[in-house]
């Protein structure tokens, strides 16, 4: 839809806008693809990145977003390369007003999966067909995916991306963050090395 320079404090990228159509409902989805160097001579490291305004923008303790988020752009940066692609899918699908309800429910004890279900949710909505999409758009085919969460290697390479590693995504927790990362373990399957 759009493309522009974007220049960071980790790097000089371009960003591009994508939209796109999914589901039976036909949804729109919409994503920002940073790219940066050269993503094509070797797989890039690219962060599938869901939109966490609590984490990302407010800086929430709660969860450990923004810290990926950090921890994607300056490994990108290091390297010279790399694509984070960023999509519009807040609180792992289910949107902003839902998740806060969420968060109320994990006030009263739930776990974030426990929560997600009884507000009529499975624990993770986001099926990653739209950042498969924009990698394909950008010509990438071989990634190596820096991620915890094995959905995400698997929706790459049910999309033809393959994932030539998977490079963990890890980051200090805190006490506001130690219990949902234990959920992410322990129900999501998510793939920790220090946990």
């Amino acid at each position: 839809m759009a493309e522009a320079d974007f220049p960071t404090r980790w790097g000089h990228f371009r960003i591009l806008g994508f939209e796109g159509k999914f589901g039976d409902d036909r949804r729109v989805e919409s994503a920002v693809a940073l790219v940066l160097g050269d993503i094509h001579s070797a797989p890039p490291l690219v962060r599938i990145h869901s939109q966490c305004l609590t984490g990302d923008v407010f800086g929430s303790l709660r969860c450990d977003c923004r810290q990926q988020l950090e921890l994607a752009l300056q490994l990108i940066g290091q390297g010279g390369a790399g694509v984070l692609v960023y999509e519009q899918q807040e609180g792992r699908g289910i949107g902003l007003m839902a998740k806060l309800q969420a968060y109320e429910l994990q006030d009263k004890g739930r776990d974030t999966v426990q929560a997600n279900e009884e507000l009529g949710f499975k624990a993770d909505h986001r099926e990653f067909q739209l950042p498969a999409e924009v990698l394909k758009a950008l010509g990438v085919k071989e990634v190596r995916l820096l991620s915890n969460n094995p959905q995400k290697v698997a929706a790459m390479e049910n999309a033809g991306i393959k994932v030539v590693e998977r490079v963990p995504c890890e980051v200090e927790p805190n006490a506001a963050s130690e219990r949902y990362l234990n959920t992410k373990k322990e129900k999501m399957g998510h793939l920790f090395t220090t946990r």
